[in-house]
């Protein structure tokens, strides 16, 4: 179950905070003013947004940061610009520029052909300036230390990769490419410009970076940091949860046994998720008063776990397959939320 909440906290609230994170900051750097703004040291961020980039940043303050590492996961669409013709330490315009190559013979068919090649579920290498840890060390780290740094492949998905407008530079010898693209997490649009570039053998980096949407959350509903100075606006624990979450209406007795970390009935989403060889989806759960009192995860059932009475006694007496187990606690604990 969770800790107490300090004075400070409970003056706040729990929530998530949607920030229009503005360019030349880095996501570390919101995080420290959203403390300030919101008066509490408990804040994170879900997903990290590169110096350059801009849009929406998933900030957690209080109890909402608990759900941060289910908000990470999450697809995540963009809009940006990769220009083909230059390519840089960075794989985007932050980084120094290492190679040129003219970029003239690029026609909308080949380039068309090569976007769809990336669209899918694709094997990316990641930038190698990027924060994944290599022996424990960032790779950026290793990179700005001057050593060679490969990173492995690993399986993503490009969910969508659109391209808009193409304008050709200095007489076509640098095309510029706007493209929208919607990828899983972990995928790196500053990769995906960069293989684009290399499919087209002619290197490309990103110039251009903006996160229009973190799963149900859209950049129409973000704030910059000067609004949330203004008015410190969020999105309440509750509200936020069923905004990512199915959810689940509980009776007092099942909110109370939850609220001790006891299994309850299956929620019913066990059975799917093992039909189709997958893990089970999270639930939120909600007490008849509408607050989140926890996240749940339909489990095999097991007769040795703590479970409610009912639960206990299906599984005993082998009625069901499943039990609901929760994952997460957000036990109502008088604050705001």
């Amino acid at each position: 179950m969770g800790k107490k909440q300090r004075e400070e906290e409970i003056a706040v609230g729990s929530g998530v905070v949607l920030v229009d994170k503005p360019a030349g900051w880095t996501s570390h750097d919101v995080v420290g003013r959203i403390r300030k703004l919101a008066g509490t040291r408990k804040v994170g961020h879900a997903g990290t947004l590169d110096p350059m980039a801009t849009g929406v940043l998933v900030v957690g303050i209080n109890r909402a940061t608990r759900l941060l590492t289910h908000i990470v996961g999450v697809s995540k669409t963009y809009t940006a610009t990769i220009r083909l013709g230059l390519s840089t330490t960075t794989d985007d315009a932050d980084g120094e520029l290492v190679e040129t190559r003219f970029a003239n013979a690029v026609t909308s068919e080949r380039l068309q052909e090569e976007v769809a090649a990336l669209t899918g579920a694709i094997d990316q290498v990641p930038a190698t300036v990027s924060a994944i840890k290599v022996d424990g060390r960032r790779a950026y780290d290793r990179a700005r230390s001057g050593e060679d740094v490969a990173l492995q492949a690993r399986p993503v998905t490009v969910h969508r990769f659109e391209v808009g407008e193409i304008r050709r530079i200095d007489g076509g010898k640098v095309v510029d490419v706007d493209v929208e693209v919607e990828v899983s997490s972990g995928t790196y649009v500053r990769a995906l410009a960069r293989d684009l570039g290399e499919a087209l053998d002619v290197g490309g980096h990103l110039t251009a970076l903006r996160r229009t949407a973190v799963g149900p959350y859209r950049i129409e509903n973000a704030l910059t940091l000067e609004q949330l100075a203004e008015d410190f606006g969020y999105v309440g624990l509750t509200e936020a949860a069923a905004g990512i979450f199915r959810g689940r209406d509980l009776t007092e007795e099942e909110a109370r046994n939850l609220g001790h970390g006891r299994r309850i009935t299956a929620s019913g989403t066990g059975a799917d998720a093992a039909r189709d060889g997958g893990e089970q989806p999270l639930t939120a759960a909600f007490a008849p008063d509408g607050e989140l009192v926890a996240l749940l995860r339909d489990v095999p059932a097991s007769t040795g776990a703590s479970a409610s009475a009912d639960a206990a006694a299906a599984a005993a007496g082998e009625q069901v397959d499943f039990q609901a187990k929760p994952e997460l606690v957000f036990a109502p604990q008088g604050g705001g939320s």
